[in-house]
């Protein structure tokens, strides 16, 4: 029996959208679920609303039987002779990004009055990561992730604990989660990685070195958690490879990776300036999986690999991420003034809410604790400040109104930053 992977969460974005007179567009990494979100999930809740099926019209851009309907002079008259009449139409439209002058169609099609729209895309450069401004205010984007730990969860056959260790081995891609064997999730990421991932990401920039474009991601996969920018990848280009890569094509080739939804940039903020510091700044992988294959499932530091994941739930509740910088003057010897650079992991803000997130492996000691809190002891605020670890048994604030949370809590319970 085929296991089916409720995305709950991106369905009721859905269908809250439903009828909106936008073109919804699903945006997200390739293989994170987004074709059977569209076209399983909703054509699903479509039809058992009670919409008739012939008045859903589905086309998958890149299978080979369609590659003729990428011309829209053909898709354009063969969709229109579908529409027959002034009833309602649900168009579901996958990887539209392969559609020549997609733009142009859509909102062609989004001027029927009877026409819903929702189209899939994998790429950020063709569908622009300012939706509204490329539609001309007609786009409504729900960006997709691979499973969070939660939806993971929902199949996964054991305990938490268990369910924490291949997670952040192996990832969310809904395909590599529902493998059976280790040995066959690693040989599926590795596939993904380089027949998919990369070949795509060559073929749609036309990259001639494609070896430094492995190297570079070899160096990213070490370094998640850690500040960087293209001249320090330069460097250790320069002194690891011997190669003479500029800044520049590293900043190319990382956007080349940003646009395919491989990672994302968290930048720096200044909480006391209340400023952003521009590089360097962190890298986050969009899948754990995917970067575990990278560095051949070596490098598995537990620390590295929650803050990625941390990072992940946050954006997956809409929340935009920062690194939070902050600059403190201490005592330093003889009693002279001494600023040092405290970090605050990751500063969440959606709409007028603002958290403060450290991320704590373990804590163990008075002392670890005491150096994971001392930034937020700085701020001079009252917005909530989160320690996450995995040594907490339940959540608690301490007399600084701190919230401890242990990582199960938080990735698992939707509501975690409200405790």
């Amino acid at each position: 029996m085929e296991i089916e992977i409720q995305r709950d969460y991106y369905l009721e974005k859905l269908i809250r959208r439903k009828g909106n007179g936008l073109i919804k567009i699903v945006t997200g990494i390739r293989r994170c679920g987004k074709s059977y979100l569209m076209r399983t999930l909703f054509k699903k809740y479509l039809i058992e609303s009670g919409v008739d099926e012939g008045h859903i019209i589905e086309m998958s851009f890149d299978l080979y039987d369609n590659i003729e309907y990428r011309d829209p002079k053909i898709f354009y008259p063969w969709i229109k002779e579908k529409i027959e009449n002034g009833e309602k139409y649900y168009i579901l439209l996958d990887e539209v990004q392969l559609l020549d002058e997609f733009v142009s169609v859509l909102n062609g099609l989004a001027d029927r009055k009877n026409c819903d729209i929702y189209v899939t895309g994998s790429n950020a450069r063709f569908l622009s990561r300012d939706i509204a401004t490329e539609f001309g205010g007609r786009g409504d984007e729900i960006h997709m992730y691979p499973l969070s730990f939660s939806e993971f969860m929902t199949i996964y056959n054991g305990n938490r604990y268990d369910g924490w260790n291949e997670y952040i081995m192996y990832g969310g891609i809904p395909l590599v989660a529902l493998a059976e064997t280790q040995e066959q999730k690693m040989m599926l990421l590795d596939n993904l990685f380089e027949e998919m991932y990369l070949t795509d990401i060559k073929k749609r920039n036309k990259i001639r070195n494609i070896g430094e474009m492995g190297a570079l991601l070899d160096v990213l996969s070490s370094a998640i958690g850690s500040l960087t920018n293209p001249n320090k990848l330069q460097k250790t280009f320069k002194s690891v490879n011997q190669s003479k890569i500029t800044a520049t094509t590293i900043m190319k080739y990382i956007g080349y990776l940003e646009d395919a939804f491989l990672i994302e940039e968290a930048n720096r903020y200044d909480i006391k300036g209340k400023s952003y510091i521009g590089t360097p700044l962190k890298y986050y992988f969009t899948d754990m999986g995917l970067r575990n294959s990278r560095i051949r499932y070596r490098q598995m530091e537990v620390t590295h690999a929650m803050e990625n994941v941390i990072y992940n739930e946050l954006r997956i509740r809409g929340f935009r991420v920062d690194v939070g910088n902050l600059t403190v003057v201490d005592k330093g010897r003889e009693g002279k003034p001494v600023k040092k650079q405290l970090e605050v992991d990751f500063i969440c803000t959606k709409g007028f809410k603002k958290y403060y997130i450290q991320s704590a492996y373990t804590l163990g000691s008075a002392e670890k604790t005491e150096q994971e809190i001392r930034p937020f002891l700085k701020i001079n605020d009252s917005f909530k400040k989160i320690v996450v670890t995995s040594d907490t048994p339940k959540p608690f604030y301490n007399e600084d109104g701190i919230l401890f949370v242990n990582i199960y809590d938080f990735l698992l319970n939707a509501d975690s930053l409200e405790l």
